[in-house]
């Protein structure tokens, strides 16, 4: 039960992202980029979620869809990082991939989970945390605090003419990932979209099958609006 209300408090937190208040991405580009690591599941995983994501866009069209711009991903990860030293970053996050075979881990996702905001409720896939993937994290938290600030403005994410905007909720996520997301705190989860709450609570009645799947990949990202990862900036397959 303790879990699941931790699950609960995070995707709370991402419903504040949805929906906070919106600060205006400026037009300088920031010496501070927000990223997220994660770990992306395989084929079978993907299109599992994506089929979801479908119908829950059939629902409420006005969600956001899973596509080549809106990864599915488990968040391991986010932090504010100086721009100048991705590449410090990305080769330190490659030396913990030497020994680190993600790739051969299995995961269970064993339940759909939501939140509810107003008749609204954002849904994930809730998955087994494992001491892989803590281990993983604490790994990751090691290597790139060295090159992290403490916080950002809307100019560190990835931003279009179209999406120029940053909610404040995502700004103060990253922020504050550590330690609200981490160690004892850390929900592995895979957010798969909004619908109505009445859609969502008939979605929790039917059965769902435990799903062993593997990574597919750890990538980098930067993260976008409502903290989506919108622009790949390395990957290790």
């Amino acid at each position: 039960m303790l879990r699941y209300m931790k699950v609960l408090a995070v995707l709370d937190i991402c419903l504040g992202t949805l929906f906070g208040h919106i600060a205006t991405a400026g037009e300088k580009q920031s010496p501070i980029t927000a990223i997220n690591i994660a770990l992306e599941p395989d084929a079978a995983m993907s299109q599992y979620a994506e089929a979801a994501n479908a119908s829950l866009l059939d629902d409420y069209p006005k969600g956001f869809a899973l596509d080549a711009s809106h990864r599915p991903h488990i968040t391991i990860l986010q932090r504010y990082v100086r721009t100048a030293d991705l590449e410090k970053i990305y080769a330190a996050v490659g030396e913990i991939l030497t020994t680190e075979k993600v790739g051969n881990w299995k995961l269970k996702a064993f339940k759909y989970h939501y939140s509810s905001w107003k008749n609204l409720g954002l849904a994930s896939i809730v998955l087994e945390p494992t001491d892989d993937l803590l281990k993983l994290q604490q790994k990751l938290i090691n290597v790139v605090t060295p090159f992290t600030v403490k916080t950002g403005s809307a100019t560190a994410f990835f931003t279009t003419p179209e999406e120029h905007d940053i909610n404040q909720s995502t700004i103060d996520y990253v922020a504050t990932f550590i330690p609200k997301q981490t160690g004892k705190n850390f929900n592995p989860h895979i957010t798969i979209g909004l619908a109505s709450t009445d859609h969502l609570k008939e979605m929790l009645t039917q059965p769902f099958d435990v799903i062993t799947f593997s990574p597919d990949r750890l990538s980098v990202y930067q993260l976008g609006n409502f903290g989506t990862a919108r622009k790949k900036l390395k990957k290790w397959n």
